[in-house]
């Protein structure tokens, strides 16, 4: 048994914790309130963790000057790993849970006990910061529920209080279906509040030596999993290498004349002190002879290989030093964007996603559409570690993609940026969405019951209809909402929508609704064959 925590129990706690989260990631995927299929909270947990242990395995041996402790070190690594790589909401709560603990418990000399129930009160904090309107039945509540029980422990023995935390986050999980209906209705359990139960347990595991025994939430059905968008990029060279080298200034400049015959864009900047760390860029075809050279010049790590091909295309950024980052779910949708000018980036982006795509427009003003209530807490984290590079970013948010082009299409570079990010605010506000789908499981909606299979129409995020019919629905959906006005219909086709379906809501709308103008295009996403903006 461990009586404090330090830096290499830090370390086994992030490997344990990562694994934990992945062999749970399907379950705490299943764990899914609403019948649509894009439940993927598990899938961000390990992704934003992921991203944790590699930060701490690459720089833990680099402990900085200036007093700091190992402990605190390694946790200001693992909470800046996972902001850097944090995905959705879950992974960004997740990301500051732990940037509120690495706080607290790095600025003791010893975590003990008492030093574990204030890091995990600053914890708490920090993730209801996070969080524009907290709800309780959530993460925030299990979280909360843990501080409150170290704290009332009032001990410096760190197995009790590791034990008290993790035992009061399982009962808080356990009860937050008494709290948040839409639980209760799904019959589970909140998934993020599940994932940080896992991380707790791995904690006390680390401090104990035994793993605790919990009993999981009954599995449901899976989730599909979601696709990822591909464009074309460079087309001389097909690949982009990176990595951090640490060597000597007469191996790098050997390394540059290698690197110069096997490709272009090359870039290596160091400060030239010996055995100093220096950056390494190229773009290449051989990626393994790159790597190769790399390390005959000394330890290259942090590497990291891009496909151009995989890659969405990122426009220069506008003459007037602004630019626009659109997250895009489909093939389709990203071109459409990709056509605006914006800079495009895949469905579900991580925080060092958004901000490597923010960075790559080369603007000074961008204004970020994250296109997903999920996305939103993304976005924003973005848009302060890009504040912190002295970029101004705006975050319009949207909640789909229509309404991205909406805001879009009022872009003018005439207007000061505060006010053309109104008019886009604005724009975007004025277009109403709706999603149509295919029931994933059973539950209960404010339309009624639904069982697997079942045709959704939600409008504004809520169910408003069930049907059985998918073209019968679209148009169903269309024209409640061209009841509330309107005077353009934006269609976007999803990956899976049948042959004719868009067709035949255009034919509907012209025969029902004469003077409406319609536009479709194909989007490409995935779980959703319709998508509708109505202007």
């Amino acid at each position: 048994m461990l009586e404090t925590l330090d830096a290499a129990a830090v370390r086994r706690w992030c490997t344990g914790g990562l694994a934990a989260l992945q062999r749970h990631q399907a379950e705490i995927d299943r764990l899914n309130v609403y019948p649509v299929p894009d439940g993927d909270t598990g899938t961000n947990l390990v992704l934003t963790l992921t991203s944790a242990q590699q930060a701490l395995a690459m720089d833990l041996d680099t402990l900085p000057d200036g007093g700091v402790t190992p402990h605190g070190h390694a946790l200001r690594l693992m909470a800046r790993g996972a902001l850097l790589g944090a995905r959705g909401n879950s992974g960004v709560i997740l990301s500051q849970i732990l940037r509120g603990f690495a706080d607290a418990a790095g600025a003791v000399p010893a975590v003990r006990g008492r030093a574990l129930a204030g890091a995990l009160r600053d914890a708490t904090a920090a993730a209801y910061t996070a969080v524009a309107r907290p709800v309780e039945g959530t993460v925030l509540t299990v979280v909360s529920a843990a501080a409150a029980a170290a704290e009332g422990a009032d001990s410096d023995d760190l197995c009790a209080v590791a034990g008290a935390a993790a035992g009061a986050a399982a009962l808080a999980l356990a009860r937050t279906p008494e709290q948040l209906p839409a639980l209760a209705r799904a019959g589970v359990v909140d998934a993020g509040g599940r994932g940080l139960c896992l991380l707790l347990d791995a904690l006390l595991e680390v401090v104990t030596g035994e793993r605790p025994v919990r009993r999981a939430p009954a599995p449901r059905a899976a989730a599909p999993p979601a696709t990822a968008v591909r464009e074309t990029g460079s087309e001389q060279y097909a690949y982009e290498v990176q990595f951090l080298l640490d060597a000597e200034r007469e191996a790098v400049d050997r390394l540059r004349h290698v690197l110069a015959g096997l490709g272009d864009s090359l870039v290596i900047v160091g400060d030239g002190a010996a055995g100093g760390t220096w950056n390494v860029h190229v773009h290449v075809n051989d990626v393994g002879a790159a790597i190769e050279a790399g390390v005959d010049a000394g330890r290259p790590h942090r590497i990291a290989v891009t496909r151009f091909a995989d890659q969405v295309a990122s426009p220069a950024a506008a003459t007037d030093g602004r630019g626009a980052v659109v997250v895009a779910p489909g093939a389709g949708i990203a071109e459409l964007f990709g056509g605006e000018g914006a800079t495009v980036v895949p469905g579900n982006p991580s925080t060092g996603e958004l901000l490597d795509a923010i960075r790559a427009t080369g603007a000074a003003r961008v204004v970020v559409l994250p296109n997903d209530p999920n996305t939103q807490a993304v976005a924003n984290a973005a848009a302060k570690e890009a504040h912190r590079l002295g970029v101004k970013v705006s975050v319009v948010p949207t909640r789909s993609p229509v309404q991205a082009l909406a805001a879009l299409a009022v872009r003018d570079p005439g207007r000061r940026f505060e006010d053309d990010v109104i008019a886009m605010a604005e724009a975007a506000g004025a277009c109403r969405y709706a999603e149509v789908c295919h029931a994933s499981r059973e539950a209960l909606t404010v339309a009624g019951p639904c069982r697997p299979g079942d045709v959704l129409a939600l409008v504004e995020g809520e169910v408003h209809l069930i049907g059985a019919d998918l073209v019968d629905t679209c148009v169903a959906v269309v024209d409640r909402m061209l009841g509330g006005g309107g005077e353009l219909v934006t269609l976007i086709s999803g990956a899976d929508a049948p042959a004719g379906l868009v067709d035949a809501v255009r034919a509907h709308v012209g025969q029902r609704w004469p003077f409406v103008e319609v536009h479709a295009y194909p989007g490409g996403q995935p779980h959703y064959p319709l998508l509708v903006g109505v202007e």
